[in-house]
């Protein structure tokens, strides 16, 4: 059964959809203002992996992931992230173009990472500006019911009436009182209050009439909005980056679980921030990368994904350079691997032998690596083992093509789970190749091992590698 560290109660649970065989699943998406990193490349694979495995255990996955195009204000590294100015507006008066062209642009080019990143589509991207409705009526009902008020055209949820305040991230009243860095707003009753609703002026570029006058929503508002809207009061699984628990998650269970009366999510799935060369990432250290940033290094997407698939989603990564080198060769394992199994055809001399279910021993071994809160390392770790043992046999001749195509078919069942693309190898040996490789055989029948040598020094000089295998067979490799 799987089991998933929830944020909320600080261990792992075992999971219990609301609807058996049907998981709700939010995840939130980037703020379109600019490109996405590679710190939020690994909280989508992070929900990538996790639906593809609730998909592979028998579960049908609804997973929305929503496009944030206002609201999101520049100083959100204060307590509440309700102060500054909105990141699209920003970019869009500095860039001279309007809010809806700065959004789109960023949009497109955050679909284009995902696609190359071979993270499945959210089955719905929604945005925030065709969900004004929705936040005016939730930030209504909030009023209505006294855990809101309105001052001067902006609204404020008021933090003092929700007692479990502060369960999700520990930043309960008292702590805040104590340590948080909090802004001053004339408006607010209390500094730790955050915004639901705030008043635009006359240059604001984006704005819509409402009950408490015209003006646009806060951030944290969007995503009970729209979680709700396409998922239902209460979801079962709403993912996010560490950075994201608070204020944003946080003020979404007091919005929600007030507006609602009742439980906003059942799992809350976090990772960790992702380092390079141990040090938080900034463009100020030179040590800020986009996907292009790999690419142009040489590396492929592909790469990218197997590395963040070698960390666990609950650890603090640190991308290398040297690591991204370590999963490329090991992708080219994995790859190698697999095209050897396709090229499997019987066993030499009829020899019979035991017929292993790998199938059975690896999945078994699989399942519980995944079942264990999405364990990814351990669940590689299963497939390096295979690779070494299968590697094995294939050299010895002692693996038939029944059991090479039966492995084969659990790594394409497990592949879903892991989304590698594995390309196949097919190489065209030139006839002069060849030749030089049959002299070179019969070389070793008669005994000849210099003259064997000195072919196989011809072979490798014409850039191929031949390797001996059983009774005199041989394979050539690029």
């Amino acid at each position: 059964m799987l089991s998933l560290y929830n944020t909320l109660t600080k261990q792992k649970e075992a999971f219990k959809s609301i609807n058996p065989g049907k998981v709700g699943m939010y995840s939130c998406g980037p703020t379109v203002y600019d490109y996405i990193h590679i710190g939020n490349i690994r909280a989508y694979l992070n929900a990538d992996i996790l639906r593809r495995y609730l998909v592979y255990l028998g579960y049908e996955v609804r997973h929305i992931k929503n496009i944030t195009d206002v609201g999101h204000l520049t100083e959100d590294d204060i307590a509440q992230g309700d102060s500054g100015d909105d990141k699209i507006a920003k970019k869009a008066l500095s860039e001279r173009k309007t809010p809806e062209e700065i959004a789109r642009f960023y949009e497109e080019k955050f679909k284009e990472v995902e696609k190359e990143m071979n993270i499945l589509p959210a089955h719905y991207f929604p945005r925030a500006t065709a969900h004004v409705p929705q936040m005016i009526k939730i930030i209504s009902s909030l009023i209505e019911k006294e855990y809101a008020y309105e001052k001067n055209g902006n609204v404020f949820f008021d933090v003092t009436k929700f007692d479990e305040y502060g369960k999700l991230s520990g930043n309960t009243l008292d702590n805040l009182k104590v340590g948080a860095r909090l802004e001053e707003h004339p408006d607010k009753k209390n500094p730790w209050d955050f915004a639901l609703w705030l008043k635009a002026s006359k240059e604001h570029l984006m704005k819509w009439e409402s009950p408490w006058g015209i003006g646009y929503p806060g951030w944290h508002i969007e995503c009970s909005a729209m979680s709700t809207e396409y998922l239902g009061d209460t979801l079962d699984i709403h993912t996010g980056g560490e950075d994201n628990i608070f204020p944003h998650h946080e003020a979404e269970i007091a919005q929600s679980e007030c507006s609602s009366e009742k439980k906003f999510v059942n799992f809350w799935v976090h990772n960790r921030h992702l380092l390079v060369d141990g040090k938080k990432m900034s463009k100020s250290k030179g040590n800020f990368y986009l996907l292009k940033d790999i690419l142009e290094k040489g590396y492929t997407a592909n790469e990218m994904r197997l590395l963040l698939l070698s960390s666990h989603y609950r650890s603090q990564m640190n991308f290398t350079w040297e690591a991204m080198e370590q999963a490329k060769n090991n992708l080219q394992k994995i790859s190698d691997w697999v095209n050897n199994l396709k090229n499997v055809s019987g066993v030499s001399k009829g020899e019979l032998l035991e017929k292993i279910d790998f199938s059975h021993i690896y999945q078994k071994r699989f399942e519980s690596a995944m079942n264990d809160d999405i364990n990814t390392p351990l669940a590689l770790a299963v497939i390096y083992d295979l690779i070494s043992e299968t590697n094995k046999m294939i050299s010895e001749d002692k693996l038939d093509k029944e059991t090479a195509d039966n492995i084969l078919k659990f790594w394409e069942r497990i592949n879903k789970v892991f989304g590698l693309i594995i390309s196949e190898n097919k190489i065209e040996i030139p006839a002069d190749i060849l030749t030089l490789a049959e002299e070179r055989k019969q070389a070793r029948i008669s005994g000849n091992f210099a003259v064997s040598d000195e072919l196989r020094k011809k072979i490798e000089l014409a850039g191929y590698v031949i390797e001996d295998l059983k009774d005199n067979n041989y394979l050539i490799k690029k």
